[in-house]
This record gives structure tokens, sequence and C-alpha cells, in this order.
């Protein structure tokens, strides 16, 4: 297999108040996305003293707090990737796509970047090219809760999100166990020097693995802003002290 092109565009990743993405090690950066997922985790974020680089807006679980949205995103102090995420990858209500792509659309405006399922990128094709108009950035994520993929399987979404126009290929897999786990760092080892990848694990060697993949320089890094929304999804704290361990952030 040729390995994946490299896309120079992520290396400053664009966002409001200048602050950028550049995917590397993490000694260098270390990126740490807060993930609001109920009122609760949204009230606590316009107050957090020590906000992360990014919050992610999770609109499928928010879907009945849109008013209250609108109404925190000045205090936000950290710019926003949206995602709506699909009822097969733990997306919440059961939202088709016409829903999940109203909710998006309507704060894309506000939005620095947004994440999109790789199976729902043609359906949202139209949000793709509106997004491209704002430059606003593309994650293009694959959520596996049962398994950890094949390598070849593996490689073949990494493609599918580069022919997609991705900026990041966001993948979270099952890993319960050793083998699972050793499938995703092997993938990210072979594949993140190419290209940009955001790479985590779910269920009982999901904080390790996590802490393990910011090491290594995964683009972005997931944390629970209040309760995690995933079996093995750290907490913003516990996060940024692994980060600590290698860097001075």
């Amino acid at each position: 297999m040729n390995p994946p092109r490299k896309v120079s565009s992520l290396r400053h990743f664009r966002a409001p108040a200048q602050d950028n993405i550049a995917p590397g090690p993490a000694k260098n950066n270390g990126r740490l996305v807060g993930v609001i997922a109920d009122r609760a985790a949204l009230a606590h974020a316009t107050r957090l003293r020590r906000p992360p680089d990014f919050f992610e807006l999770r609109l499928d679980a928010l879907r009945d707090s849109l008013g209250e949205i609108e109404r925190a995103l000045p205090f936000l102090p950290a710019p926003l990737i949206l995602t709506a995420r699909h009822p097969a990858e733990n997306g919440r209500g059961s939202l088709n796509v016409s829903a999940r792509h109203a909710l998006l659309r309507r704060f894309l405006p506000q939005a620095h970047g947004i994440d999109l399922e790789l199976r729902s990128a043609q359906a949202m094709r139209s949000l793709i090219a509106e997004a491209r108009h704002r430059k606003i950035q593309l994650i293009l994520s694959s959520h596996d809760f049962r398994d950890t993929p094949t390598a070849e399987l593996l490689r073949e979404q990494l493609q599918t999100a580069i022919a997609g126009g991705a900026d990041i290929f966001k993948i979270a897999t099952r890993t319960d166990n050793a083998a699972q786990l050793d499938r995703l760092l092997t993938f990210f080892h072979e594949s993140s020097e190419h290209f940009p990848i955001a790479a985590m694990g779910i269920g009982k060697l999901g904080v390790a693995s996590r802490r393990e993949f910011l090491r290594l320089g995964s683009a972005l890094n997931y944390a629970a802003i209040g309760k995690p929304n995933a079996a093995g999804q750290p907490t913003l704290a516990q996060l940024r002290r692994t980060r600590a361990a290698y860097t001075n952030q």
C-alpha cells in the first residue's frame, strides 16, 4: 500500500482568535478537546478557568437545549468543533440525516471545525461544501463500539477519509484487551506520519489508550467535561496531567 498523501492545510488548522492545531508529537501540541454532551457540562464549560484547546458540542445530545447553547456561546472560552452523531455510532435521539444536518447548519457560523462520520459524508456533502466556503475544518470519523477493526479495514477507512477531503481522520474503537489496543496502536504508528489522525480507545483500556495516544501525538485528544460519554473516556483533568508529563503546558 502506498502511504496516504500528506495534507499541508491541517498544519494550520484554523480557529478563531488565532488558535491553530498543528498535528505532530504531543510534546509540541497535545491538543485537548473537552466534550460537551449535556446541560451540566455546557454550564460548567462557560466557567472553566483553564479551558481545553477546543470544545466539542454534541448537538445530538443537546438537541433539546438549543436555546441554552445559543446563550452560552459567547461565554465558551475555546473554539468549537460541532458534531451530531449518527445513531449507529452512539448518536442520541435516533436523529435522521435531515435532523442532524439542520442541527449542524444552525451553529455552523460559530464553528471552528465539524466532525462527520464517514458513513454520513455523502449525505452531508452540501454541508461540507458550505463548511469549506467558511474555511471550517473537516474531521471525518469512525466509531466502533464493538471491536477494533483489522489493519486492512482501518487503512481503508483512512483512505476513505482522505478521499472525502478530511483534514483529520478520527478513529475510536473498542479496546477491552491488549490485542485490540495493539491493532489500533499499530495503525496509528503506520499512518500518523503521513496524515493527521486522532485516535482513541473505548472500554476497559480506554483511559490508558488515550494517555498513550496523547503521548504519541494524536491530532486531537478527547476528554469529558463532567460525566464521561463513553466507557474509558478520561476527564479533562486526567488528560491535562498526562500532557503535563510530556510538555510544559
